[in-house]
């Protein structure tokens, strides 16, 4: 049985996107030729190299990570493994309110084959949601618990959380899902935490959206660490918000012991792509422009660790 828990810095850039990526990015639907997935998977290199930029600007190797997955990004993650990076790899079917397998049954073969430092998921889960839905979901995500904690596996577990509102909940804010975000969604992901915990769920680290205040922030590192999980971690995801907004995220999850990180990924580099595809700027400019954002915020999180400790 592995220890459960990752406790050190994690600072991810993700770009494991694939259905919004395909379709929001170069607009494909359905099934992609060679050629296309081809295309995307050079695309997803320029962020690659963009990582590669940032830690020879000086973030440090042993505290960055990318997440991709393996569609797109096979040879990448087995190039950054050569290159002793850590590596996360998504294990989920893309673009799907229920959770499940990429691969099926198979899914222990290819995070064997590919052993990244974290198998990652994301779930939608609103404990005030459909019932079934989240049983059927737990039950899923309590097979790949099992096996990551097993003997068998090279890889952590990464829970990516994602509380999506349900009508009642947006109803009692007058429809407005920023209130949702401030008002309601802490205390339901506190509560799905617990809940998930409860069916047998166990992350080594949880991949959380940003919150606000840092009195939510101690609440859901409670609720991750509670009965003798005190190592496990938690890392601050993007949302593809704003660079003001992340930082706010960022900078407030960084005070709070039990974050150690961070993942954001169309933050940093959606918009250096777009501007390459569209040629008005070159892929060096590109790589350069995601390096700096991905090392701003490392600089953010950094910054405000040392403040609270100084």
């Amino acid at each position: 049985m592995t220890p459960l828990g990752f406790n050190k810095p994690l600072y991810v850039l993700p770009f494991d996107h694939r259905g919004s990526f395909q379709k929001k990015m170069f607009g494909w639907d359905g099934d992609l030729s060679a050629e296309q997935t081809n295309e995307i998977a050079a695309a997803k290199r320029v962020i690659y190299d963009a990582f590669k930029d940032a830690i020879e600007a000086g973030v440090p190797k042993d505290k960055a990570g990318i997440l991709v997955d393996e569609q797109f990004g096979s040879a990448i993650l087995r190039e950054a493994t050569a290159e002793g990076a850590m590596t996360a790899c998504s294990a989920e079917k893309s673009g799907q309110d229920e959770f499940d397998f990429e691969y099926g049954d198979d899914f222990a073969q290819h995070i064997e084959h590919l052993r990244p430092t974290f198998c990652k998921v994301l779930v939608r889960y609103n404990p005030e949601g459909d019932q079934d839905l989240n049983r059927r979901q737990a039950a899923r995500l309590e097979k790949l618990s099992n096996y990551l904690q097993g003997e068998k596996s090279p890889s952590r577990f990464m829970f990516e959380l994602l509380v999506p509102p349900e009508k009642p909940q947006l109803d009692r804010v007058r429809g407005s899902k920023r209130a949702f975000d401030v008002q309601l969604r802490p205390s339901l992901m506190v509560q799905a935490i617990e809940e998930l915990q409860a069916a047998g769920v166990e992350p080594d680290v949880w991949k959380i959206e940003g919150l606000d205040s840092r009195q939510d922030c101690e609440r859901v590192v409670a609720a991750a660490r509670a009965d003798g999980r005190d190592q496990v971690g938690c890392i601050v995801l993007g949302r593809g918000e704003d660079d003001r907004k992340v930082q706010l995220w960022l900078a407030t999850a960084a005070a709070v012991p039990g974050f150690i990180g961070f993942a954001v990924g169309r933050t940093s580099f959606w918009d250096p792509l777009v501007n390459w595809r569209a040629n008005r700027i070159s892929r060096p400019a590109a790589v350069k422009e995601i390096s700096r954002r991905y090392q701003g915020f490392v600089q953010v999180f950094e910054s405000t660790q040392k403040a609270v400790h100084a």
